[in-house]
């Protein structure tokens, strides 16, 4: 009996060694990034508008990283709170876990170099080296030229200061351990020109992170063969808000807008009245940031909408509203 006892006590130590080995392996080696780049980006008025516009209107950051009025359609901007952070996606909206957007104005990242933020926005890693949930889009934010995120840096750095201290983001387990194999490294890239108007088109809607709103989701991926074709679901006090499809299928997609239709569609959203409505003059409201989508330029809204018609056509009748039972 004691040789037994000793031997099952041997077999334990032993794989307790191997599981300690395991996890000093793993917390070593994941997340697997480089580290970050030793950089100054100069801060030039064209990097600035440049960054002021991918951030307001395209990659659309300030979005997450501000407060929104939800008493509005589509919840416009709260001016002052740009960059602030503090929003809370939780388990009501699907999250696994609670996850806390970060403040992104110098009181936030003052204490990070453009390499670190660099690395947070493509890569996904904290300046403490923690791995970050992709909530934060950085798989897509990856695939953005070196100028653009240097533009995107120039500009969050001249935002106002904001005093706002943010909670620890707590994922369930085991993605609390998972998430730290998500980041990549992140290689270079250059911006197509833009008088190649699919493939820019395809860039932008990249950088804007269509997909992830207008696809249905399972286990944080795109269910396989229903990229765009929305249904993806949002819940709000009134009920659950559906997401658009916007492959080019006639019936249930934008398969018979036309360039003018789709482009009035974001100027009719982002305009002064609508910005102002009241969401109990709505029928219901929208996640989608129309206000700041509405402020992209003619030529990068016909790219967008000439690259949605090159994408499959996929048949999927989304119900748009389901009003909360009283």
């Amino acid at each position: 009996m004691r040789k037994v006892l000793k031997f099952i006590g041997l077999v334990t130590a032993v794989v307790a060694g191997v599981l300690l080995l395991f996890v000093a392996y793993f917390f070593w080696n994941y997340p697997d990034v480089d580290r970050p780049n030793v950089m100054k980006v100069e801060a030039t008025l064209e990097r600035l508008a440049r960054g002021e516009y991918l951030a307001n209107h395209v990659s659309v950051c300030i979005d997450c990283h501000s407060e929104r009025n939800w008493g509005f359609f589509s919840g416009p901007i709260i001016p002052g709170t740009e960059g602030k952070g503090g929003f809370r996606f939780g388990k009501e909206l699907g999250m696994p876990g609670t996850i806390y957007a970060k403040n992104i104005t110098p009181v936030g990242i003052g204490s990070m170099t453009d390499g670190e933020l660099f690395r947070a926005i493509t890569s996904g890693v904290r300046k403490d080296g923690q791995a970050m949930f992709p909530i934060m889009p950085y798989p897509a934010f990856n695939k953005l030229s070196d100028e653009d995120l240097y533009s995107i840096i120039a500009y969050i750095r001249t935002l106002k200061p904001v005093e706002n201290t943010i909670p620890e983001t707590e994922l369930d387990f085991p993605l609390n351990y998972i998430v730290r194999t998500i980041p990549t490294r992140h290689f270079a890239v250059q911006a197509p020109d833009t008088s190649n108007v699919y493939e820019y088109g395809k860039y932008l809607v990249n950088a804007a992170v269509c997909s992830e709103c207008h696809s249905q989701q399972l286990k944080g991926e795109a269910v396989k063969g229903m990229e765009f074709a929305g249904g993806r679901e949002f819940l709000f006090p009134e009920g659950i808000v559906r997401s658009a499809n916007i492959t080019p299928e006639e019936e249930t997609g934008i398969g018979l807008w036309t360039r003018d239709d789709f482009e009035d569609r974001f100027r009719h959203y982002a305009s002064a009245d609508t910005a102002t409505l009241r969401i109990e003059a709505a029928e219901h409201n929208s996640v989608m940031p129309w206000v700041m989508y509405g402020g992209m330029s003619d030529q990068d809204l016909t790219a967008i909408y000439k690259y949605l018609r090159t994408l499959p056509p996929v048949k999927n009748k989304v119900e748009k509203f389901t009003p909360t039972e009283k």
